[in-house]
């Protein structure tokens, strides 16, 4: 089954299901699904039992849920797409990066697989899109970065940007006139006591370090740059 062949709606189910559970280990549930897709959680609930019944879905009775193989490769080429066009979007037609995801949204949903191949080769086979997701090759295979969020990190010693969520625009536009984009590399120190805060400072710029709270903290995805 080619996606193409899925109604808008299921590619984005099954896309929202694969994507939550790439970064979390938390179960994938009706509520978390319906906050992804913008739904109420009683339109998802009976959007997910049709999609059980169609062997794309695993999904109990007030269950978690999980796709089957047949619902991953699925997703995975809806994934794929999206980070396609966003690294298009950025590297070819200049967006910046806080602008393209909505645009992949709608995008995402008309491309054609010759197109998405196209753009592939054009790019030159990146492995990550503007914010450090792994690009799904065509065969379905992904490549997660070995990286975790900011915040649960100890706060000392020197890390380096692999990833940031693409969640919040207006947090990216933050981070990107601060020097917070992928590679940088960043000295981490805790914040005041009781303040759930971590002091970031960026290597190469001259500037005060930033204070994080734990949202931005966890919206930044790191790796170890020590040793």
């Amino acid at each position: 089954m080619d996606v193409s062949s899925l109604s808008i709606s299921t590619q984005n189910y099954l896309k929202a299901i694969w994507s939550w559970q790439e970064w979390s280990d938390e179960p994938v549930t009706t509520s978390v699904v319906a906050e992804k897709v913008g739904l109420r959680a009683s339109t998802v609930s009976e959007a997910i039992r049709k999609l059980n019944e169609q062997g794309l879905v695993d999904h109990e009775r007030y269950g978690h849920m999980t796709l089957t193989e047949a619902g991953r490769l699925l997703a995975v080429q809806m994934v794929r797409r999206h980070r396609l066009l966003e690294s298009f979007l950025v590297q070819a037609l200049k967006y910046r990066w806080d602008e393209v995801h909505e645009e992949a949204e709608h995008l995402e949903h008309v491309v054609s697989e010759m197109l998405v191949t196209r753009i592939d080769e054009y790019l030159g086979f990146p492995r990550r899109d503007p914010h450090g997701d792994p690009i799904p090759r065509a065969d379905g295979t992904t490549h997660r970065p070995d990286a975790v969020p900011l915040s649960d990190i100890e706060p000392q010693g020197l890390v380096r940007v692999e990833r940031i969520s693409d969640a919040d625009a207006k947090m990216l536009q933050f981070f990107a006139e601060r020097g917070i984009v992928l590679d940088a590399e960043l000295s981490v120190a805790a914040g005041e006591p009781y303040s759930d805060a971590v002091l970031v400072a960026v290597s190469g710029r001259d500037a005060e370090p930033l204070r994080l709270g734990p949202a931005a903290a966890g919206a930044i995805w790191v790796s170890s740059d020590q040793g």
